[in-house]
C-alpha cells in the first residue's frame, strides 16, 4: 500500500530508522489477521535504477514499501512519487538529519514540503535513542486518500510516430544547446526550430551540466510526452511541449 521514502546524508541512521519503522508497522499488522506486509528496499551496488525497479515491483494497494537509501536527488524522489501515484497509494518522505557528505555520493538536495511530491515531509529525531514520530507517519500513510492518477502516470494512446520524431528532434536540439553552453551563460534558444513565439529567448544555466544528466532528463520527459493525451500534432502542440521541456529542465537543473 503506502510508500515511505527515506532521505539523508550517509551516516544519518537511515537503515536503522528503516528497520525501526518496519518492526513497528509489522508488529501492528501482526495483530490483525491477513494484515499487510512491510518491505524494506535498500540501495545496493546496482544503483538507483535497480532500487526503483524493486520498489515498483513491490508497490501495491496493500503492502508498505520503505525505501532505505540516500535519495539525495529531488528528481529521483519525484520518480518514486510517480510510482506511488501510479499504484494509487499514499506516500511520505522521512528526512534523517545528521551524517556527513560522501564524495562518492551526489550532494543532498534538501527536500521541500512546498513541492507536492515531497509532502508530507516528516523529520526523524537526530538522537538515535528518540523514537520515530509513529503517529504522524501512520496518519500520513493510512489516513490520507491517495492522489488521483496523473496524466504522466496514466496509460494513454501513443501519438503518431511522425509527431514523436519531431518532438525527439526538438528535445535533442534543446539539450545540445544546453550542453554547449557554459555555467552562468544564458543559452540562446532562438535558433532552435520548433519553438513558438511564446518561448523564452534563452535559458540561464546556473551550474555545469553533463551529457548523462541531460540524457536522463530528456528520456524522462519523452516518456511523459509519449503517454500524454494528444492535443493535436501540429506546430502549436509541438511548441507547447517544447516549452514544457524547458520548464522541466529549468526545475531540475537549479
Amino acid at each position: 500500500m503506502p510508500l515511505v521514502v527515506l532521505c539523508g546524508l550517509p551516516g544519518s541512521g537511515k537503515s536503522r530508522r528503516a528497520e525501526e519503522l518496519r518492526a513497528a508497522l509489522s508488529a501492528e499488522e501482526a495483530e490483525e489477521e491477513g494484515g499487510r506486509r512491510v518491505f524494506v528496499v535498500a540501495e545496493g551496488s546496482s544503483g538507483r535504477a535497480a532500487l526503483r525497479a524493486e520498489a515498483e515491483r513491490l508497490l501495491s494497494r496493500r503492502d508498505v514499501v520503505v525505501v532505505d537509501a540516500g535519495n539525495e536527488l529531488k528528481s529521483f524522489r519525484y520518480e518514486l512519487y510517480c510510482l506511488s501515484r501510479q499504484a494509487g497509494t499514499p506516500h511520505c518522505l522521512l528526512l534523517c538529519p545528521g551524517g556527513a557528505p560522501d564524495p562518492r555520493r551526489p550532494p543532498l538536495e534538501p527536500p521541500d514540503a512546498c513541492r507536492r511530491w515531497e509532502r508530507p515531509l516528516l523529520l526523524a529525531p537526530q538522537a538515535p535513542a528518540e523514537p520515530l514520530p509513529l503517529p504522524e507517519i501512520r496518519a500520513a500513510l493510512f489516513r490520507r486518500r491517495p492522489p488521483p492518477p496523473h496524466e504522466s502516470t496514466r496509460a494513454q494512446p501513443l501519438q503518431a510516430a511522425a509527431f514523436l520524431h519531431r518532438l525527439d528532434r526538438l528535445t535533442h536540439d534543446l539539450a545540445a544547446a544546453l550542453l554547449a553552453a557554459q555555467p552562468g551563460q544564458v543559452v540562446p534558444l532562438g535558433a532552435v526550430e520548433g519553438l513558438g513565439r511564446e518561448s523564452p529567448p534563452g535559458l540561464l544555466l546556473s551550474r555545469p551540466v553533463g551529457l548523462p544528466e541531460l540524457s536522463r532528463l530528456r528520456r524522462q520527459f519523452l516518456s511523459y510526452a509519449k503517454m500524454h493525451p494528444g492535443e493535436g500534432e501540429g506546430d502549436e502542440n509541438l511548441a507547447r511541449l517544447g516549452n514544457m521541456f524547458l520548464q522541466y529542465l529549468s526545475s531540475n537543473l537549479q
